[in-house]
């Protein structure tokens, strides 16, 4: 229905003509599992990415499997994503089970929704962490461990290619014209990276909405002991060369900033949350927020660890510290994650962000660069346009990614002024984490 609605409104606003559309891209939210019958319809609702109840399933996979399969092939313990969750429909929901005839990342289903065809890519199979990298196939001890039939997984197309073409039923239903092909899907970090011009190794993004992201590429197959970081094969993947994403995920980041706009205080605007936030000094007074209250979280091996402010003096803090320090602990949490990219292999001289979300807060981005210590170029950019591009790219319009971003230029390059002082500050706030993990 939303699709529908989106579709809808892009080409009034647009005043798409008959014949222009030539490609649709596909860009996604990871991880989501998507169960459908022969028929293609939906047996159950989507369980999402930041969804806990398969962890312990995920740890069960990991032990059976063992570490020396795990991370050299499926540079991942299965953990919390998609696979597991499949495991915990088929261990609780045998009556869906029962009846599965394909499982989907949730672009793989609004795909199938607009040409009737179910099929998945090498990218999305390996975010479920069925994807075999040294087989270059699908990983069958995962699936034996799992007990999940091969048969339910689709055929994996390249993520740039003709991969269906809108069908007589969904140009009724959405007005789109028959016969445009869908050329491009990715899950949205992956697409957040493409938009931002990330392919080579090297290259690195990040993202702060509900969630935060650092993504960088590299060529090797490299994995972190813990699982606290995961790697799975970016856009330009192939069997035949190794782009793989070292992907960075922190659950709990702009929904505490959201949190805050919704419960403290009687300012819900984030603008004037950040025109408060700015009046209060670097440190905020000695408040901290550990900002992780959206379910487990891989940095500290699934644990859960909740959302708390500390050191709260109620005849000190007000609302306006409170803002500046969730923000703060944000960009500290930011901070504890590239520490470990960092020490993985991944060290950016510089990061790429689309002007949104938190970025498009002079506080949040001054307090993420000073953490981190790194640069940051921020780009007039998001996902929908890098989908678009990328969806020019697979339908041939653009003959490669150099020229979908020929003209590719940052608004702003913000570097670090005050470090020492936030990594004072942070060194404090470690100290107080280390408490709960």
């Amino acid at each position: 229905t939303y699709v529908k609605q989106g579709i809808a409104f892009v080409q009034q606003q647009a005043q798409v003509q008959k014949g222009e559309l030539k490609g649709i891209g596909v860009a996604y939210q990871m991880h989501g599992l998507v169960c459908v019958d022969q028929a293609q319809q939906v047996l159950r609702p989507s369980i999402i990415w930041c969804d806990s109840r398969a962890v312990a399933l995920g740890e069960k996979a990991f032990q059976t499997l063992g570490e020396d399969y795990c991370l050299p092939h499926l540079l991942n313990s299965p953990g919390n994503f998609t696979a597991s969750k499949l495991r915990w429909v088929i261990e609780n929901q045998p009556e869906v089970a029962a009846r599965i005839h394909k499982i989907m990342l949730p672009g793989d289903f609004i795909a199938m929704k607009l040409s009737g065809e179910i099929l998945t890519s090498e990218t999305g199979l390996s975010e479920g962490i069925f994807w075999d990298f040294k087989e270059n196939g699908l990983s069958d001890p995962l699936l034996k461990a799992m007990e999940i039939p091969k048969n339910w997984i689709p055929e994996a197309v390249p993520s740039f290619s003709v991969q269906g073409k809108v069908s007589t039923s969904a140009a009724q239903e959405t007005g789109l014209e028959v016969g445009i092909p869908i050329s491009y899907r990715a899950g949205d970090q992956p697409n957040n990276a493409l938009s931002l011009n990330v392919f080579e190794p090297g290259e690195v993004a990040a993202t702060a909405g509900t969630s935060g992201v650092i993504y960088g590429v590299g060529d090797t197959l490299h994995y972190d002991k813990a699982s606290r970081i995961n790697q799975f094969a970016h856009v330009n993947y192939t069997q035949e060369l190794n782009r793989l994403g070292m992907l960075l995920c922190i659950n709990g980041t702009g929904i505490m900033n959201s949190w805050a706009k919704k419960w403290i205080g009687d300012i819900h605007d984030y603008t004037q949350m950040n025109m408060e936030a700015s009046t209060i000094a670097i440190g905020s007074e000695g408040l901290q927020v550990l900002p992780f209250g959206n379910g487990a979280e891989r940095i500290f091996n699934n644990k859960i660890v909740g959302a708390h402010f500390l050191n709260l003096n109620l005849n000190q803090h007000t609302a306006s510290h409170m803002y500046r320090a969730i923000q703060e602990g944000i960009a500290f949490s930011f901070r504890y994650g590239l520490d470990i990219m960092r020490a993985n292999g991944i060290t950016p001289s510089i990061i790429r962000a689309g002007n949104a979300n938190l970025f498009k807060s002079t506080l949040f981005t001054e307090a993420f660069v000073n953490a981190l210590n790194v640069p940051v170029e921020l780009y007039d950019v998001d996902g929908s346009v890098g989908a678009a591009k990328a969806g020019g790219i697979g339908a041939g319009i653009y003959a490669s990614s150099k020229e979908a971003f020929h003209h590719f230029t940052p608004i702003q390059t913000i570097e670090p002024t005050v470090s020492k002082k936030y990594d004072e500050l942070y060194q404090d706030w470690l100290q107080s984490l280390q408490k709960f993990i």
